[in-house]
């Protein structure tokens, strides 16, 4: 992603974001999600037993509905659903038994092949990580910004929705400060809003960069053969840097996080991302007769929203504030797994990995569902 150090804020954002003329009208999502390998008969990467070992996450779980916001119709994500679940033993997750929902905000909706793997990305792995939570699928008509907002208003509405998972972004834009409105629950306060920080190295992007939404960095897994975690670093992928708009939030303000020049900082936590150390997902390509599922291991910044809005089902406490005070306490390693090698680019700072908090993993990784 192409990068300018802006003057006013000293912060390294997205060419795009600091251009005036580009405006919320011009905003189309893109999910940042990377195929690793694909059409294969069986599954590898992570399992979901390997990940909830490595977050410290329990076996079973979750209550209320996690929302996951995503374009276009994934006309096979049931029956792609229901094989995860028996390859992984998890528990079924249907429409009939009240575990699944989709609801697509225009009966018109078009199927795409690319939004259905990031489908299949969020549904699966949300249940995976919470699989006695209700997973909710609204489908936005197009990834335009204004569809892609009237889906979240939607999930933001309804009285059951514990957290919300966007796992796509953009470049920033001059009138984005008018839609920070969107990610508040109407129904309940407590709901939890995740969004993926890109996949394009350091750079802003929306609507990670919102002050109301818990942006989610990328990582990197070493495992054994035995897939126990070795070690973890930042991901080169994964996006971050200061908001060219959004004013510094009063969390990061106490925090005290360096260079951000009273900009909000981004991202504020980490998760695997590395589509080396990817996920098996299951996605059935054409429809009828000509239907073909198979397994793709994939990875993005984009695994890692609906992941913690699974965790936010799991503990229920998942909240910007909470998030800096529980890592500026002398328990810090109870809450987050400090990432402090690798790097997202060349620019240094901004750039690097390192103790307490950076502009690439912000405050870490999970090691609890409890904050």
């Amino acid at each position: 992603m192409l990068v300018a150090l802006l003057a006013t804020a000293s912060a390294l954002v997205p060419f795009g974001a600091a251009n005036a003329a580009y405006r919320f009208s011009d905003f189309q999502g893109k999910p940042p999600v990377h195929v690793y390998r694909s059409a294969e008969k069986a599954p590898s990467g992570v399992t979901p037993a390997e990940i909830k070992k490595i977050y410290n996450l329990p076996a079973t779980g979750g209550k209320g509905t996690i929302a996951l916001i995503d374009a276009y119709d994934d006309v096979n994500m049931e029956s792609d659903l229901a094989a995860f679940d028996k390859q992984f033993n998890l528990p079924a997750c249907t429409m009939a038994n009240g575990c699944f929902e989709k609801h697509k905000m225009a009966t018109s909706t078009a199927s795409n092949s690319g939004w259905a793997m990031e489908t299949s990305l969020d549904v699966e792995w949300a249940h995976a990580i919470a699989p006695n939570a209700k997973i909710l699928l609204v489908e936005a008509k197009t990834p335009s910004g204004a569809n892609l907002m009237s889906a979240v208003d939607y999930a933001a509405a309804r009285k059951d929705v514990v957290a919300v998972s966007m796992s796509w972004g953009g470049a920033e834009f001059s009138d984005e400060l008018a839609e920070d409105s969107h990610f508040v629950g109407k129904a309940s306060s407590s709901v939890a809003f995740f969004a993926s920080s890109g996949d394009d190295g350091a750079g802003a992007s929306w609507p990670a960069s919102s002050p109301n939404v818990i942006g989610v960095g990328g990582t990197s897994l070493e495992l054994a053969s035995s897939g126990t975690l070795i070690a973890e670093s930042a991901w080169s992928g994964s996006g971050g840097g200061v908001s060219a708009y959004e004013k510094e939030p009063a969390w990061q303000t106490a925090y005290k996080i360096s260079k951000a020049n009273g900009m909000r900082a981004i991202p504020d936590v980490s998760y695997d991302a590395d589509p080396a150390s990817g996920y098996p997902v299951y996605l059935t390509t054409g429809t009828g007769s000509k239907a073909k599922g198979s397994w793709n291991t994939v990875g993005g910044t984009s695994a890692g929203s609906p992941q913690w809005a699974a965790i936010q089902a799991l503990g229920g406490t998942a909240a910007l504030d909470k998030f800096y005070t529980d890592k500026a306490s002398t328990s810090t390693l109870k809450f987050f797994r400090d990432i402090t090698s690798g790097s997202n680019g060349t620019c240094k700072y901004y750039c690097d990995a390192r103790k307490r908090y950076d502009y690439v993993t912000g405050l870490g990784s999970p090691q609890t569902t409890r904050f």
